[in-house]
């Protein structure tokens, strides 16, 4: 039977006639997740496999896995999958350990999705006195509508699309405090001009923006088209300034976030948020962008 323990000690997973290999090992990332959940469960790997006396490539070969993803798991570059966590328990006699382990990654896996450094830059964007936000692709998190953010989110993780979402609609919270940020929040044309979710919600989003942009503590602005290219084309980022403390940047790109602290770095990022707004139209003519963007719905 598929997955049982041979007196040798070798996982048999011989299939039944006609039956498919299940799709056990997903492409590893290059950078390890960060989830405490996932941490723990390749400590725990690791740690019985050394207890046992085995390489990887031995567990791996007992197991009827590749080596390559034993270790994968083991450095947190990939995520353990259902068939690998029952040979795991069974091979070990676990009673159901990494079953157990392999549920709390489930249940928090909408953290091991995230990008690297955000869930750090979270924790910094609710103590921030000065927001200062750029974007050239689609609007930034913290002006999405719930139903634009669920368009984006669906696309690509579905299976945690709600929590997430509800999670970013929950950072606007620092709009709401007794004392909020100074916010500076610039866009490229084509983020309004790009039809995300169909026209109503397009619509929806961009009357949010509207209303972001009556905010006392809010500057919204636009780059136009004309301009042709600038240094925003690059890249989206936003800068974090603090009553106590120096600025941080962060940057993102193709699901890729990189939390800057250097005092060199986030330099530059002020120096490119600095070229980007000598392109702006003024406040006003980016209001009358976005109330043309939405009548052309």
């Amino acid at each position: 039977m598929y997955h049982q323990l041979h007196t040798t000690g070798k996982i048999d997973r011989t299939l039944p006639p006609g039956a498919q290999p299940p799709e056990v090992e997903m492409p590893a990332q290059s950078e390890p997740y960060e989830a405490p959940a996932i941490v723990t469960y390749a400590k725990e790997l690791e740690w019985r496999r050394t207890q046992a006396g085995l390489t990887k490539k031995d567990l791996a070969a007992k197991l009827g896995f590749a080596d390559s993803y034993v270790g994968q798991v083991e450095l947190c570059k990939n995520l353990p999958s259902d068939e690998f966590t029952a040979a795991l328990d069974t091979f070990f006699q676990t009673d159901g350990l990494f079953a157990r382990l392999l549920e709390r990654i489930n249940d928090t896996r909408h953290l091991a999705i995230l990008p690297p450094g955000f869930p750090e830059y979270v924790a910094h964007e609710e103590k921030a006195s000065h927001v200062r936000v750029f974007t050239t692709n689609l609007i930034s998190g913290l002006f999405q509508t719930e139903a634009y953010a669920s368009t984006i989110i669906g696309s690509v993780m579905a299976s945690s699309a709600d929590r997430i979402v509800a999670e970013r609609m929950a950072r606007k919270s620092i709009f709401q405090r007794d004392d909020p940020p100074h916010t500076f929040f610039v866009l490229d044309e084509g983020v309004i001009r790009r039809n995300v979710g169909g026209p109503e919600v397009m619509r929806d989003q961009l009357g949010y923006l509207l209303e972001v942009a009556n905010r006392k503590r809010t500057q919204l602005q636009i780059v136009p088209f004309g301009v042709g290219y600038h240094v925003g084309l690059t890249g989206s980022f936003i800068l974090l300034s603090f009553e106590d403390a120096p600025d941080i940047a962060y940057t993102e790109s193709s699901g890729e976030g990189v939390l800057l602290q250097q005092r060199d770095r986030v330099g530059l990022q002020a120096v490119r948020w600095d070229l980007i707004q000598g392109h702006t139209l003024s406040t006003e003519e980016s209001v009358a962008m976005i109330q043309d963007a939405m009548e052309r719905l």
